[in-house]
């Protein structure tokens, strides 16, 4: 199924036909079918919403240069247009940034949240990365031959289409940390311990912010701990779902 609005065409999936609701907030790049374990199963007591961002999976990003509200809005929409009420959140890495705008700058209404290795907070450059980013943003307006840009880029903008460079940079450069306290949901939050895309530190800053939240860390995880402990997050994610509003 696809939604449509100004900026994006957003392709996404439902699964299931129960009461409550489920949404399902991947990571950046085309990372939909990691979720495959929990929506066989979550599906079955629960309807299920995932979606691909724009320029990836079946998604098509129509505007340029957008920001991480740009695209929270197209999620706002896309919610109030599927009538998805009073869903949980199940979010990683990316997809935390478009959830914490949501349950806190746009007011969306949200049950509970599961938050799982996600980006929100702005990472501090070294020196040496400071001094690389100086490089190469002198360099880009002179000449620079593929193989330099690759040396100074990260995987991640190196690998985009270059319709898509200059929103991720946007987003990656926007700090949400302080929207954190304001985040009044039941939230779950999961890390790998061993995460380094987004460090275990960030957990537990949003711990902290976060008032009514619980942490749990799997040992040896990585970034996608989900997927290195598919079971466990499982029947983790099971049991939340069952515990009584506070």
């Amino acid at each position: 199924m696809y939604f449509e609005d100004d900026y994006n065409k957003i392709y996404y999936e439902k699964y299931g036909n129960h009461k409550d609701i489920i949404l399902i907030l991947p990571g950046w790049g085309f990372t939909r079918p990691t979720f495959n374990y929990l929506i066989d199963n979550l599906s079955k007591s629960y309807t299920i919403y995932i979606l691909d961002y724009p320029e990836f999976g079946k998604s098509i990003l129509k505007k340029q240069n957008q920001t991480i509200y740009d695209y929270t809005k197209t999620i706002r929409s896309l919610i109030k247009k599927e009538k998805i009420n009073n869903p949980t959140i199940i979010a990683h890495s990316f997809g935390g940034r478009i959830t914490t705008l949501l349950s806190t700058k746009y007011k969306v209404k949200i049950k509970r949240l599961i938050l799982i290795d996600i980006a929100s907070i702005k990472p501090k450059k070294n020196i040496i990365q400071k001094l690389k980013l100086y490089l190469f943003k002198l360099l880009k307006h002179i000449y620079m031959p593929k193989w330099l840009f690759n040396l100074f880029a990260s995987t991640d903008y190196a690998n985009l289409p270059i319709n898509l460079r200059s929103t991720f940079k946007n987003i990656v450069n926007e700090d949400l940390t302080n929207y954190l306290k304001y985040i009044n949901q039941k939230t779950l939050i999961i890390w790998g311990q061993n995460d380094t895309t987004t460090p275990l530190k960030d957990a537990y800053i949003i711990r902290k912010e976060i008032k009514n939240s619980e942490l749990i860390i799997y040992k040896s995880a990585s970034h996608f701990s989900y997927l290195d402990y598919p079971y466990l997050t499982l029947k983790i994610i099971e049991e939340f779902l069952k515990e009584k509003e506070a």
